[in-house]
């Protein structure tokens, strides 16, 4: 590979997430673009990204229970100061006020 060939691979490898992303000025990207045409192994790398991230997006699309969705929602409102029924020190409702809410009775030394 000649110097020239050589700057142009490390420039399209470096800017080949802001390429994938969209991130690039039109002249930018149609150089970049130019290059990938014409070089085999750049081509390669950005094929594998492009297909690796087309995987992680088909499968990081798994559906949040609402069950789940409704826990953090309450455990939020719960550790937010200024919560309604907010007990420093133990759950809501609880007597005792021992950590972590503990059943009246067991908080205190042993």
């Amino acid at each position: 590979m000649v110097d020239a060939d050589n700057a142009a691979c490390r420039d399209a490898v470096e800017r080949l997430y802001h390429f994938l992303d969209g991130e690039l000025t039109v002249e930018r990207r149609q150089l970049i673009q130019r290059h990938l045409d014409e070089c085999t192994d750049c081509i390669e790398a950005y094929e594998f990204e492009a297909e690796l991230r087309l995987a992680i997006s088909r499968g990081c699309k798994e559906a949040v229970p609402d069950t789940l969705r409704v826990r953090i929602a309450q455990a939020i409102a719960f550790e937010s100061p200024g919560a309604v029924g907010f007990q420093p020190g133990g759950l809501p409702g609880s007597q005792s006020g021992g950590p972590l809410g503990s059943p009246p009775g067991l908080s205190g030394s042993l």
